[in-house]
């Protein structure tokens, strides 16, 4: 990360996730910008913002990908938008921890194709499992590691 600026696909962040961005933007002094289509409720903090978009398919996504500059991360478990948002050179991160990367996007956007065509043809696939105390500790230890290196 070389910028100092952090963009949240809000719409479907989890609550936890979102006082933890809260948190590391106090900590570190870091902008965070939570995009989506309804209302938040956000900190007062200079540091902190939330922006209301249009209602609309992927409306949120499209803001973040105009917006987002290289090297600024991306909080979202939206693969299509973690692809862009990298071809874009930002980072991406999902809730849960993961890293997505030039590497591993292309295989992650092929299994969820997989999926949809999956559920599409009747086949019930599940959800995704529960968001777990394990999940928010790895995605507090990956935001750490990434805040570390834009402070060295």
């Amino acid at each position: 990360m070389n910028s100092k600026q952090i963009w949240v696909d809000a719409d479907a962040c989890p609550k936890v996730i979102k006082e933890i961005l809260f948190r590391a933007a106090e900590r570190v002094g870091v902008a965070v910008i939570l995009v989506a289509n309804q209302p938040l409720q956000v900190p007062r903090s200079r540091y902190i913002r939330s922006i209301q978009v249009a209602a609309g398919f992927d409306v949120a996504d499209s803001h973040i990908v105009q917006q987002a500059q290289a090297g600024e991360l991306v909080i979202t478990a939206d693969i299509p938008l973690a692809a862009e948002v990298i071809a874009k050179g930002c980072l991406a991160l999902n809730p849960r921890g993961d890293l997505y990367t030039e590497d591993n996007i292309r295989q992650r956007l092929s299994m969820r194709d997989f999926m949809d065509n999956l559920r599409s043809s009747g086949v019930n696939t599940g959800g995704p499992m529960a968001f777990s105390k394990a999940d928010r500790q790895a995605f507090a230890n990956q935001l750490d590691r990434l805040l570390a290196k834009e402070c060295e």
